[in-house]
């Protein structure tokens, strides 16, 4: 089927109790229904985590609207990019188009090295979890004069949200939600920052719109760190990522509408 589920469930914050990427705290238990959300291509029937790279290479990217975008990686090299000093990091390589990170014990991630703004723009991506069963994505990124990060399948597989508020992670503040992520499927995500307003989307749906107004935004205090100011991880995690692009734009996403 062309379809995600997006699994709100109480069932959920028994997946919170494994082990996972920084702790074995809970997640809010989340009341709103399911949510159905437009899959970009289903996963690859494969037998390895190389021919399901190969098999996901193929698929095409998915389309990004709007002007202004530019491209921040080549599909060729790291140019204007370097491997995140983690300790016991994993492997980076770039292959057929993509980034890939190979599971590190238990960052594995890269920095981009040029200069990026700190508020009225946007980003845009495509990520996959090849293996493993944590946080597939943890992208940090600037907002003003701090940094915080999206989690994306943390804390067990599942947990998404921002990293960190008022001190709360991920997993503990009103940004926290459960999504069951499929492995070797492409996600769309895209986070606009904006003067008022952190936005995130997964594929065509809403995952954050928080007001940053009297709020302390800053990442989540350990390794995660050394992603800033803007950079992409995954925890005990093969991941891959591809169509890395950024824009500038004016205001939240609703002003425009």
């Amino acid at each position: 089927m062309n379809k995600n589920l997006f699994a709100f469930s109480l069932g959920g914050c028994l997946m919170l109790a494994l082990t996972g990427c920084e702790s074995a705290r809970t997640a809010p238990s989340a009341t709103a229904p399911p949510w159905e959300i437009r899959a970009l291509e289903p996963a690859p029937a494969v037998s390895t985590e190389q021919q399901l790279l190969t098999a996901a290479a193929a698929q095409p990217p998915a389309a990004v609207t709007g002007d202004g975008w530019r491209p921040l990686f080549d599909g060729r090299s790291l140019q204007g990019w370097r491997v995140t000093e983690f300790d016991s990091g994993g492997r980076v390589e770039v292959q057929q188009g993509l980034l890939v990170f190979w599971a590190g014990d238990p960052f594995v991630g890269v920095n981009y090295t040029n200069p990026v703004p700190t508020v009225n723009y946007e980003v845009t991506f495509e990520a996959m979890r090849v293996a493993g069963s944590d946080f597939f994505c943890g992208f940090t990124f600037p907002v003003r004069d701090s940094h915080c990060s999206l989690i994306l399948g943390g804390w067990g597989g599942g947990v998404v949200g921002i990293s960190s508020i008022d001190g709360a992670d991920a997993s503990e503040n009103e940004t926290s939600q459960y999504v069951t992520f499929e492995t070797g499927r492409w996600y769309r995500i895209r986070v606009r920052v904006s003067e008022p307003k952190i936005e995130a989307w997964i594929e065509q749906k809403k995952i954050v719109d928080l007001l940053t107004a009297g709020r302390k935004i800053n990442t989540r205090f350990g390794d995660i760190e050394l992603s800033k100011p803007f950079g992409l991880a995954s925890w005990s995690t093969s991941s891959a990522f591809r169509g890395i692009r950024i824009r500038n734009v004016e205001g939240p996403e609703s002003s425009e509408k």
